[in-house]
């Protein structure tokens, strides 16, 4: 995509064959970005010509003729040595070959006709504003004499977070039949991953959306933002820079973070069955608890693209430093639910005061122990623990959660 900087002028190409919604679709453009130049055309083959003025948006019907907006995703995705250029399908289809047919080439935006105006104009909004924040290079610039703490601290208040761990074109893939998308598998293919959760359940909660209670799980977040939406904003995190880590030394790191964060929330799943605690805030709790070490990791391949130096164990001291302030700024930053912040923050500690804890707390702080001993640590110093007192949890107990 083409840089956005003080003097760059957002392009946008729109190819609709609706004179009506093309002109829509200008006037809500330039109503957001006055100085934007906006270009149209009714046919596929068009639109393909005006590829070559390097547009920073594209909005393109599936139905066009000549080529079809796919063929024109298919096209824009075909050079991987550029960054991700931000596409909106359109289309009159939404069943469910079509919308597998898509998935592959990363649409930004799978949109269908008739169009929601102002859901549309939320979406464009969002990615106008993240275009302005990109810099002009994909790998971010390293401003002379930036050293890495100081970089770091930078990027906390903007981080994108974690990279993602699972494979998402697969899971949208596996979790779409002759019905349409299956929310309940899409959930069990993409439940592993911290990032996508994390940022569901923001988008869940946002107030564009959140009318009731607030959405804490992974399943819920789902049903209330539906299935077009979740594959949408799933399908959005693949474009991100760095949305994967390909340094092999911090993917590594990544991969360690990734499984603590998976055992404490299998063991929050059953402790909260035990306990009858909501089972499944516990694992999203358990799962979101390494957010901010996976997110800096993220940075600290920032780093290394843009040309810094990391030493040997400059990785393991900015995690320390660094970690639990970027996991807690996301869950600010995300708005994620005060309920589920509180049993996070429960995973490191029961925190002081009176020394009356509800069985959240409990549950996670005990989640988090059993998922970080070792296989040489003996049971009875657990058992002797705070915790476990408190939740009447003897060697047995804890043995037979062990082998789970």
């Amino acid at each position: 995509m083409a840089a956005n900087s003080a003097s760059h002028v957002t392009r946008v190409l729109i190819a609709d064959a609706d004179a009506g919604l093309r002109n829509d679709l200008s006037q809500m453009l330039l109503s957001m970005r006055a100085d934007a130049l906006v270009d149209v055309c009714a046919t596929g083959t068009e639109a393909m010509a005006q590829l070559l003025h390097h547009p920073d948006l594209v909005i393109a019907a599936r139905e066009l003729s000549g080529l079809n907006g796919l063929d024109l995703l298919r096209s824009v995705r075909r050079d991987r040595s550029k960054p991700a250029l931000p596409f909106i399908l359109l289309s009159e289809r939404v069943d469910t070959a079509s919308v597998r047919e898509a998935v592959p080439f990363a649409p930004t935006a799978f949109l269908t006709k008739p169009l929601n105006m102002d859901l549309l104009r939320q979406r464009l909004q969002a990615l106008l504003e993240a275009m302005e924040q990109q810099v002009p290079e994909e790998v971010p610039v390293m401003m002379p004499g930036l050293t890495l703490s100081a970089f770091l601290e930078q990027r906390r208040t903007d981080t994108e977070g974690a990279p993602l761990m699972a494979d998402v074109q697969t899971a949208v893939m596996r979790s779409l039949n002759p019905k349409g998308l299956n929310l309940r598998l899409l959930e069990e293919e993409i439940r592993t991953d911290p990032q996508i959760t994390a940022v569901l359940l923001a988008a869940a909660n946002s107030a564009s959306v959140h009318r009731e209670a607030p959405v804490q799980t992974l399943l819920q977040a789902l049903a209330k933002l539906g299935a077009l939406q979740s594959v949408n904003l799933v399908m959005g995190l693949t474009l991100k820079r760095s949305a994967r880590l390909s340094d092999p030394e911090l993917a590594a790191i990544a991969e360690y973070y990734w499984g603590l964060s998976l055992h404490t929330a299998e063991y929050g799943r059953t402790l909260g069955r035990m306990f009858a605690v909501d089972e499944e805030r516990c694992y999203c709790a358990g799962l979101l608890h390494c957010l901010g070490d996976l997110a800096l990791l993220r940075c600290l391949q920032e780093w290394k693209l843009a040309g810094g130096k990391l030493e040997e164990g400059e990785a393991a001291k900015a995690l320390k430093t660094f970690g639990a302030g970027y996991g807690s700024e996301l869950r600010r930053r995300w708005r994620l639910p005060l309920e589920l912040r509180e049993m996070i923050a429960s995973i490191y500690s029961l925190g002081l005061g009176s020394g009356v804890y509800t069985r959240d707390d409990l549950v996670m702080n005990m989640a988090a122990k059993l998922a970080r001993l070792k296989p040489g640590d003996e049971l009875e110093t657990l058992a002797k623990d705070k915790t476990a007192r408190l939740l009447k949890l003897g060697v047995e107990e804890l043995t037979r959660l062990r082998r789970t």
